[in-house]
This record gives C-alpha cells, sequence and structure tokens, in this order.
C-alpha cells in the first residue's frame, strides 16, 4: 500500500490524505485551508480515487470535496448526520467565498447524491477494503475510520477528543493491531486544563461581565461548539440572557433529528430552549446593547454574523470577547487574541473589551493521545498531520522515543510505502 499526504502537513487546515491499496484508492477527507484566501490539498485527478471517505463536517476536512464531482465523482462514505452537516457548511463557505471556489452547487448536490450514509461501527466493503467507522468524539456525527485489506490495518484518527463535554461523550477506543497510524497532533505538545475547571471559569466570567453591565460575545463553531457553550450556561443555571445567531441555528435544528449521536439530546434540547433566537438585524442592533452573553459564528471571526458582533461589541471597555475555539495563524480570531486587533470598517483597531481565551478544546491533548498510541498493538508506521509544526515535529519524536514507533511529520506532496 501506498500514503500520499494532499493536506494537513505542518499545518491545520486542507485535510486530504490518498491510501492506495490493491487495486482501489481512497481518499480520506479532502478540506479547505481557511484564511484570507482559501487554500486547497495537493491536486490529484478525480479518476485517480475510489470512494472518499469523510470524517466530519469542518471545512478544513470537507470543504474541498466537491471539487471531485465536476463529472461522475465517486461515491462519498459519511455518517448521516456528518453529510447533512457539511452540506451546511458547505454551501456557506459558497455564500462567502464562492467566486474563488473551483466548484460551485451544482458540484455540491451531486456529491450529495453520491453520498453513502453509514454509522458507527458498521462495516462497509468498497473495492479491496473493509472499513469502520467509529466514533472520534470531536463534533457531532465526527468518526475515525478503520481500514484494512486483509493483510495491513489502517487508522485514520481525523480529529478526536477522548473526554466527555457537555454535548458528546469523549473517544474511546480499543484499537488493536495497525500498521499504520495517520494522527492528529493539534495539541500534542499540551495538555488541557480538566473541563470543569474551565467550564466554572468561564460561566464566572460571563457573570462579571454582564454584572458591570457588559456583553459577553462568544464567538463559537456553528457545529457543535456554539451548542456546547449554551450547554455549560444551562447547566450552571446561569441567570441572565443568552442569545444565539447565525448558522448555529440552523445546526440546532439538524441535531434534533440525530439525538443518537449526543451525550443527552434532552439536556441540548433544554439549553437551545432558553436560548433568544436572533434571526433579523433589527434583533442584532438592539441585543449587543442588552448585558447579556451572545453565541455566534463564525469561531475564527471569518465571516457570518460574528463579524459584526465583533465590531459592535469590541469597542467598549464593559464588554467582554471571549475565544472558545481553536485558532487558525492568520485568522482574524488569532489576530485578536494574539495582539489585541480587530478590523472595523477595513481598518485595524485596538480593541477596547477584555479579551479572554478559554480551552473548550475538542481535540485530545498530550496526555490522551500518548494513552491512545499506548492502546496500539503491533509495530506501526505513525504519520503526525493536522498540527503546527512544532506540534508535528514534537509529536513524533515523543512517540518514537517512548513507543519505539517508526514515526513521520511530512510535508505536503510526500509519499509512504508501508
Amino acid at each position: 500500500m501506498q500514503l500520499k499526504v494532499l493536506g494537513a502537513a505542518r499545518e491545520v487546515g486542507r485535510s486530504a490524505f490518498l491510501i492506495k491499496g490493491n487495486g482501489t484508492n481512497v481518499l480520506l477527507d479532502h478540506g479547505v485551508l481557511m484564511q484570507r484566501e482559501t487554500g486547497f490539498p495537493v491536486h490529484i485527478q478525480a479518476n485517480e480515487v475510489d470512494a472518499i471517505l469523510l470524517s466530519h463536517a469542518h471545512l478544513d476536512h470537507s470543504g474541498a470535496t466537491p471539487m471531485f464531482y465536476l463529472k461522475n465523482g465517486p461515491k462519498l462514505y459519511a455518517t448521516g448526520l456528518t453529510i447533512e452537516l457539511s452540506q451546511l457548511l458547505i454551501e456557506d463557505l459558497l455564500r462567502i467565498s464562492g467566486f474563488y471556489l473551483p466548484f460551485e452547487y451544482a458540484e455540491l448536490n451531486e456529491m450529495i447524491r453520491k453520498t453513502v450514509k453509514t454509522t458507527p461501527k458498521k462495516k462497509e466493503k468498497i473495492g479491496s477494503f473493509e472499513v469502520e467507522f467509529v466514533d472520534a468524539g470531536h463534533i457531532p456525527g465526527s468518526s475515525s475510520i478503520i481500514l484494512e485489506d486483509g493483510t495491513k490495518r489502517i487508522l485514520y484518527t481525523g480529529d478526536l477528543n477522548a473526554e466527555n463535554t457537555q454535548l458528546l461523550s469523549g473517544a474511546n477506543y480499543d484499537l488493536g493491531e495497525l500498521d499504520l497510524v495517520i494522527s492528529e497532533s493539534t495539541y500534542a505538545t499540551a495538555d488541557h486544563e480538566s473541563r470543569t475547571q474551565v467550564e466554572s471559569d468561564f460561566v464566572s466570567f460571563a457573570k462579571e461581565i454582564v454584572e458591570q453591565n457588559g456583553t459577553l460575545f462568544v464567538p463559537a463553531f456553528s457545529v457543535g461548539r456554539a451548542q456546547e457553550i449554551a450547554c455549560v450556561l444551562n447547566a450552571a443555571n446561569f441567570p441572565y440572557p443568552v442569545a444565539m445567531d447565525g448558522m448555529a441555528l440552523k445546526t440546532n435544528e439538524i441535531l434534533s433529528r440525530y439525538p443518537e449521536y449526543l451525550r443527552d439530546a434532552v439536556e441540548l434540547r433544554r439549553a437551545i430552549d432558553h436560548v433568544e433566537v436572533i434571526r433579523n438585524w433589527n434583533q442584532r442592533r438592539k441585543i449587543v446593547n442588552i448585558p447579556g452573553v451572545i453565541i455566534s459564528p463564525a469561531g475564527m471571526l471569518v465571516g457570518g454574523t460574528a463579524t459584526y458582533y465583533n465590531q459592535a461589541v469590541s469597542q467598549k471597555t464593559k464588554n467582554a470577547i471571549s475565544i472558545v475555539a481553536y485558532q487558525v495563524a492568520g485568522t482574524p480570531g488569532r489576530t485578536l487574541l494574539e495582539k489585541g486587533i480587530t478590523m472595523i470598517k477595513g481598518k485595524p483597531r485596538k480593541v477596547k473589551a477584555q479579551v479572554r481565551r478559554f480551552d473548550f478544546s475538542s481535540h485530545s491533548g498530550k496526555f490522551d493521545l500518548l494513552t491512545m498510541m499506548k492502546k496500539i498493538k503491533g509495530s506501526p508506521k505513525v504519520i503526525m498531520i493536522h498540527g503546527e509544526e512544532k506540534s508535528c515535529l514534537t509529536f513524533a519524536d515523543d512517540i518514537h522515543e517512548n513507543l519505539g514507533f517508526e514515526t513521520f511529520a511530512p510535508t505536503s506532496g510526500e509519499t509512504y510505502d508501508f
């Protein structure tokens, strides 16, 4: 077999990996890099791909997939929830960046027509491969993917999280023997603070801001993070107004149809029922002047209604912005977090509101990633991807030194035989 790394090599974004097996070529994810200009994986021809396996809906894993459906593209396998959420996110990407994308709605519609809905632990036969999707605990519907052909066994982690959250149960693997592991490395150099402490600190900060007559804006990913923040506030009996806007509202509707993917669907419903739904500009202009919490995508401040809330909230000292999502280098959210600067009417402005980060990560940290690796039997090659350069290189060294596995931190375009 052969692995070709097409993206997410020493960076977070454009995840894409081609596995060439015995007469069957399978593509694992095909995402975009969300910066000022959308980035894409290393190009391959559509006729090189027999099937696409999609780990989850986030655009850095799904966003470039319609490129394969300009003509008669391959079947795409994913959980039903991932398929619906991917369609939602890619439609939004087309609205925001359509001029810069090499596909249109017609290709997205063709992709959806060619999808095969699978479920966790159901085994699919795809050419020479047997494929199994395993709950990854990252976002609703997310999966790690196991492929085997009778001689080799491969694990692609996708994005994974082993810790329980208010929204999801954490991933728990009995991995068995593997010949190749393609592992995310997002937080491979650090451990997260305990989730319970993060939730407590966040709720305390929210109360502090509102009680000084301020507004707390929480830019959050529309899929998963926005709903988790609503659950955290509701579980703490937060006594002040909470509003939600943007594409998170459509995500709420989709999640209501897939309760089996949630840790507690009833608790999510209760949390959403306590949230004020914002649907028009009159509401938006009003809500930014009312003490309370506003939850709205995009999580990295790249478009969405978050752009308006960021501008409206950031210029008053009584207000605050809570960063609760990973911020890719070069995004407005990363600039805000590191420099305290945001763009207002096209000009960089110093933010007057408090800016505070809370580690609501949906990725496993160093300890959990090492624990996962220790469960592996055999002597696999391990490919470190989906992390900034330091994370990939350091994690590769750690695994080699601690477990003796042959490890690699590739650059885009590299191939490996195994």
